[in-house]
């Protein structure tokens, strides 16, 4: 698969998670001498997808730009347990101060990009891409975004400021789906996308007879997707969301969907276990 293209603040990500870490200065890295060399790898202990080595080699950059990396891997590629994932040539202290902060980063962007592949692999075949959701972690969201990317997933919206989507309240306050269908037309620049969220097939009528080229289908069981679908015809794309886990999101894409949202892939994520480990050398 072709490189997903990195976002640009993992330099001040990296800074604040070191910030929040180091505080005035390491005082149990400060125990070892300050010429000591080390070198080190990262392994890891279980199967997963690979994600988060530019915010790991950025972690020793600012922590010791002496520090020198050799990844065996990629973003995106799948890893086996007990694996040797890269090796670390460097000043002792400067290894030791970052390496939490290194591991947290790898750990759960890979946990991400895993958690996204198995999605992926269940729908495989189908017409369905799996989306992401703004349900992230807070100040993470573009590095997430980056890792759902890499377990083969698509983005949704990056936040609310470059797209518009239409939920309940939205249409509550405006009145009707159409008034808000033509507000949002009216004040959309072009390229910016304009979904409208529908929780039953009477709205999705509604929805489609405003003249919407997105829906948002949420909480609908297998059978009304697929009733969503024949009465929709093309004429609008189509996003399944609510309730979709990894035991029931095959049905959901074989019933014809565009589009399925889970915020499963950034929500509720098992961090990959992985460790950074010290050579010793006679």
């Amino acid at each position: 698969m072709s490189a997903p293209k990195l976002p640009e603040d993992i330099t001040d990500t990296v800074r604040r998670a070191l910030e929040e870490d180091m505080g005035s200065g390491d005082r149990t890295a400060a125990l070892i001498p300050a010429d000591a060399p080390a070198e080190a790898e990262v392994i890891t202990r279980s199967a997963a997808v690979l994600c988060g080595t530019a915010w790991f080699d950025e972690v020793f950059r600012q922590v010791d730009d002496r520090i020198q990396s050799k990844w065996n891997v990629r973003d995106g590629d799948s890893i086996r347990a007990g694996q040797a994932l890269c090796a670390l040539r460097g000043p002792a202290r400067a290894l030791l101060t970052g390496e939490r902060t290194a591991l947290n980063f790898l750990q759960l962007l890979s946990g991400t990009a895993t958690q996204t592949r198995k999605y992926v692999e269940a729908v495989r075949g189908t017409h369905a891409t799996i989306l992401d959701t703004r349900k992230t972690l807070p100040g993470l969201r573009r590095a997430q975004k980056y890792a759902v990317t890499c377990g083969g997933g698509a983005n949704h919206r990056m936040g609310l400021y470059d797209a518009i989507l239409i939920k309940e309240n939205h249409i509550a306050a405006a009145g009707s789906i159409a008034a808000a269908w033509r507000a949002a037309k009216a004040s959309a620049p072009p390229g910016v996308t304009v979904e409208i969220e529908v929780e039953n097939l009477e709205q999705l009528r509604e929805t489609l007879a405003a003249g919407a080229e997105r829906i948002l289908l949420d909480n609908f069981n297998s059978e009304q997707l697929k009733t969503a679908v024949q009465e929709t015809r093309g004429r609008a794309k189509l996003e399944s969301s609510g309730g979709i886990n990894l035991s029931n999101i095959r049905a959901v894409a074989d019933t014809g969907v565009d589009f399925i949202s889970i915020g499963d892939i950034t929500k509720n994520i098992v961090a990959v276990d992985l460790s950074l480990r010290f050579l010793h050398h006679d």
